[in-house]
């Protein structure tokens, strides 16, 4: 079994970039069949790889529910077992997403200023004037 440090000094994507953003951009209908596509240990290297990037975390569940508890566990020890059990939580409790980005949060931006200054004077006193103007 791999530490969790290996995981992370080792961490590349176990397919090509492609296929990762077909995945990526997959609907509901059309993920699976893509999923299917590669070999079930693959399957789990990349469901654990996509659940340590916060972008791609539902594409992680979503992969990690199609792959056995023995795999996920096999390579990736505690996270992997958590990983299982988030998949299975999401399949029964909530419906899966239209697209990956129908469960962003939204973005909101502020209506007020970011601060507040004071008016700069750019006028001199008449003193300061007299000290300059015989300088």
């Amino acid at each position: 079994m791999f530490s969790s440090r290996d995981a992370y000094e080792n961490d590349f994507c176990p397919v090509r970039d492609e296929l990762l953003g077909e995945m990526y951009r997959a609907n509901e209908n059309g993920l699976p069949q893509l999923v299917e596509s590669v070999s079930s240990e693959v399957r789990a290297m990349l469901a654990l790889f996509c659940y340590r990037r916060s972008h791609l975390h539902s594409l992680a569940l979503s992969i990690a529910a199609s792959c056995s508890e023995r795999e996920l566990i096999l390579l990736g020890g505690r996270v992997g077992s958590t990983l299982y059990a988030l998949s299975r939580d999401t399949e029964t409790s909530r419906p899966a997403p239209s697209s990956s980005y129908g469960n962003r949060k939204p973005i909101t931006l502020s209506t007020k200023p970011l601060s507040t200054f004071s008016p700069a004077e750019d006028e001199l006193d008449e003193e300061e004037f007299a000290q300059s103007a015989t300088a």
